[in-house]
């Protein structure tokens, strides 16, 4: 166990920053391109799907109070990582800050844990983002077969002339056309193929470049700010116009608890602020580009806390909306946001919902694959993975083969895994690499590591504190069965750890040829 938890010393952290050449990441980013990959990766898959189910199945209207549950979780936390981002510029994010403070062992587990957030982040969004791809080309006549068009096991029933996904809204509307969906054709999807090329193109754009990356995610954040705002200002107006119908769909604004943990009531809200927590993954993900920030010590704590803020005032004010269109029990559909634009009678908003999220969604897979990449890139550095995740393309700069590889990964994980399975396990990953941090900044003040921060946390030890009991309380209410899955993917990163990082650590043979450091 020698040299288990050797730190990564911060001079030679921030030495590898300054680094210059075709082998290293090149500085183009910022504080207005930080802000849109911020909120390129935020609005996504959270606030576009997730919202209707986590609000029909836990917390109904009160699903207000669950955003604001997890925006305070990822305050506390933002304000952690942006001293960290603006302390140590590097690209590895809560992996180098853990390296830095905690030692290699906490460094690696958060690394491995960032996997679930960035790997399995973009494969949740593709499956999202396949979802909305498909209601919109099925809007002018172009249909995908069944088999291709969802997560293996996803029903579909051949209804009104072309196959339609089984959602409990579907079934309520055949029930009241008197149809009974047992007797009508059913196929089953084995393949998503759409998610798939997605994240392949995707992949595609990332190889060539982190300006022409950040110029898409900049152009496709305009769109869909738009959209939503849209959606908000022709909903308010309905609402303003129905306010009987509205009130009726936000009663009760807290449904009574079924006598199951989640299912409603308070500790709905918590579960369901574990579960909608996945619509506020991202901003983080700003300290993965803090090497290819032109001025990161200015630049990150601007790029993290500016993309929280904005996204989570969208949040209330698009969940405040929803709820008011459609009753909470009828939200648990692909689409609930075009779903409920429909309610206000404007024939074009269903579609631009449609097109505005499909904008959001493919933002979003752009930074959660960008993060995946710059994280093996970090740890591959250190000697933790084989050299190969770390190689830098000449031309374009960018480390091309782990982003080919993940990409490659990822594209069948978005065919084939199940959308709310993927999602939790992404928000459980995100809340433990929260907690570390928090940690390492408690760590770091207690020790009194005099580095230079051009921002500092406030309130430490209590900002830490909240940021590290918040995450665990949306960690605890996402069920055992999250959990396990947890523990396996850690001890599968244990076995990597032990066979191959832990024999070519660079700074445990670094150490080992100093005699000073045993």
């Amino acid at each position: 166990m020698n040299g288990l938890f050797a730190k990564k010393p911060l001079n030679t952290i921030l030495a590898e920053a300054q680094e210059t050449g075709e082998h290293t990441l090149r500085r183009a980013l910022g504080p207005v391109s930080l802000i849109s990959l911020g909120i390129g990766s935020i609005i996504g898959t959270g606030i576009f799907v997730l919202t209707g189910a986590a609000s029909a199945h836990h917390a109904g209207p009160a699903i207000l109070l669950s955003f604001i549950l997890a925006a305070v979780g990822c305050a506390f936390a933002g304000l952690c990582y942006a001293e960290f981002a603006s302390m140590i510029p590097v690209a590895g994010s809560a992996y180098t800050y853990s390296y830095a403070t905690l030692g290699e062992f906490i460094a690696w587990i958060i690394g491995w844990d960032l996997v679930l957030e960035y790997a399995l982040g973009s494969a949740t969004v593709a499956s999202g983002w396949s979802g909305y791809v498909l209601s919109f080309l099925q809007d002018f006549g172009i249909l995908f077969p069944p088999k291709l068009a969802g997560s293996p096991g996803t029903a579909f029933v051949l209804y009104q002339g072309h196959w339609e996904r089984l959602t409990a809204q579907l079934q309520r509307a055949m029930v009241l056309a008197h149809v009974d969906p047992a007797k009508l054709p059913h196929q089953y999807s084995s393949f998503n193929l759409v998610g798939f090329l997605g994240i392949l193109l995707v992949t595609a754009l990332l190889v060539v470049g982190i300006k022409e990356s950040v110029n898409f995610t900049t152009a496709v954040v305009v769109v869909k700010i738009s959209v939503l705002l849209i959606f908000i200002g022709l909903g308010m107006n309905y609402i303003l116009g129905h306010r009987a119908e509205a009130v009726a769909n936000w009663t009760p604004f807290l449904p009574t608890n079924t006598g199951h943990y989640g299912d409603f009531g308070w500790s709905g809200i918590a579960t369901a602020a574990g579960v909608i927590f996945f619509a506020y993954i991202g901003f983080d993900q700003v300290s993965t580009a803090a090497q290819e920030s032109k001025n990161p010590t200015r630049d990150m704590p601007i790029g993290i806390l500016g993309s929280l803020a904005i996204c989570t005032i969208i949040y209330l004010l698009v969940a405040g909306v929803l709820t008011g269109l459609v009753k909470y029990s009828s939200l648990d559909a692909p689409a609930p946001i075009a779903m409920a634009i429909e309610i206000t009678g404007v024939s074009w908003g269903s579609r631009l919902v449609k097109l505005g999220a499909i904008c959001g969604l493919s933002s979003a897979m752009v930074v959660t694959l960008f993060g995946q990449s710059r994280i093996f890139f970090s740890m591959s550095r250190d000697g933790l993975l084989p050299k190969w995740a770390s190689a830098v393309h000449p031309r374009f700069r960018t480390p091309y083969i782990s982003t080919i590889l993940v990409g490659v990964c990822v594209a069948f994980v978005a065919a084939l895994a199940p959308l709310t399975v993927i999602s939790e396990l992404v928000s459980i990953g995100t809340l433990l690499a929260f907690v570390i941090v928090c940690g390492g900044v408690w760590v770091l003040r207690r020790r009194g590591t005099e580095v230079p921060r051009a921002f500092v946390t406030p309130w430490v030890p209590f900002t830490p504190m909240m940021g590290i009991a918040v995450s665990l309380l949306m960690m605890i209410s996402l069920g055992w069965e999250c959990w396990a899955r947890l523990i396996i993917w850690l001890g599968i990163g244990m076995i990597i750890y032990f066979f191959y990082g832990r024999k070519h650590s660079k700074v445990r043979i670094l150490n080992a040829a100093l005699p000073t450091a045993r």
